[in-house]
């Protein structure tokens, strides 16, 4: 991906929803590329109601809006990585495609966001196989959480066994050059362990558990950590690891705000001692 930039410092940027409630989508991308000294720009893919309770109303934007939005960043600012979030619908996701083509972007993170962490599938069949053909085949990483996994690979996914055959599958039909399947939706011990496979490699990372029920937004967040270590020049995995010790510090100072599910705390160092 070309590095021209009129910018002094790194730019990221995210393809995603936009979270009324501030917990998930473009909002924690944002925060989380500010915490890292990572300058983020946004193409804003569907509008949210939603809180802490859950999603009230969506609506898409239009292909030609999300298209002029990635356009409008590279011809003038230019980035060094991006990410994917919800995408929503196959129009869009075709079109977010082809800019990736087009543009040659290389150091692309694609969280393929198509199934809830509880296992509710939130795009269409038709938008699923778009991702499949033709998002994943570009990405240099992808970041399935459990279900998405099973539905990608097309195994019931119950153990660590599991998880890392998953990957392997993911990797070896779907053209993906890096899989990490998430493992926050696991039972028992393999809670929050993730698989990483890179086509050799094939590594069981592990980080420390933190009982919160405040986890919105940590899928969103650990993509957006990943590109934000992209951008700044970091190898892949080690990008992967600073952004799960980022995740779980920022889980360990969740947010409990609202009445449900709060969001992971992206600025943590300005509520320790304080919250």
């Amino acid at each position: 991906m070309s590095n021209k930039t009129t910018s002094r410092v790194p730019v990221a940027l995210t393809i995603a929803g936009s979270d009324s409630g501030g917990g998930a989508g473009i909002q924690a991308d944002l925060r989380t590329f500010a915490f890292h000294c990572v300058h983020g720009t946004s193409a804003i893919t569907c509008i949210t109601a939603q809180n802490t309770l859950g999603v009230v109303r969506v609506d898409a934007m239009a292909k030609e809006a999300v298209v002029a939005q990635i356009q409008a960043v590279f011809e003038d600012i230019g980035v060094q990585a991006a990410k994917t979030g919800m995408l929503l619908n196959q129009e869009i996701i075709s079109a977010v495609a082809q800019q990736v083509e087009a543009l040659g972007i290389e150091n692309l993170v694609v969280d393929p966001v198509m199934v809830s962490r509880t296992g509710a599938q939130l795009i269409s069949d038709d938008a699923v196989r778009a991702i499949v053909n033709l998002l994943i085949p570009k990405a240099a990483i992808i970041t399935p959480n459990r279900y998405e996994a099973q539905i990608l690979s097309g195994l019931k996914i119950n153990s660590l066994d599991d998880m890392k055959a998953a990957a392997q599958i993911i990797h070896g039909d779907l053209g993906a050059k890096v899989v990490l399947l998430k493992g926050g939706g696991m039972q028992g011990n393999v809670h929050g362990v993730d698989i990483w496979f890179d086509g050799e490699n094939l590594k069981t990372l592990k980080t420390k558990l933190i009982n919160t029920k405040n986890t919105h937004g940590t899928g969103c967040t650990l993509s957006a950590a990943i590109a934000a270590n992209l951008a700044q020049g970091e190898e892949l995995l080690t990008a992967v690891e600073k952004a799960k010790e980022y995740v779980t510090t920022a889980l360990n100072y969740a947010l409990d705000i609202g009445k449900g599910q709060g969001p992971v705390g992206h600025f943590f160092p300005l509520v320790i001692g304080n919250w």
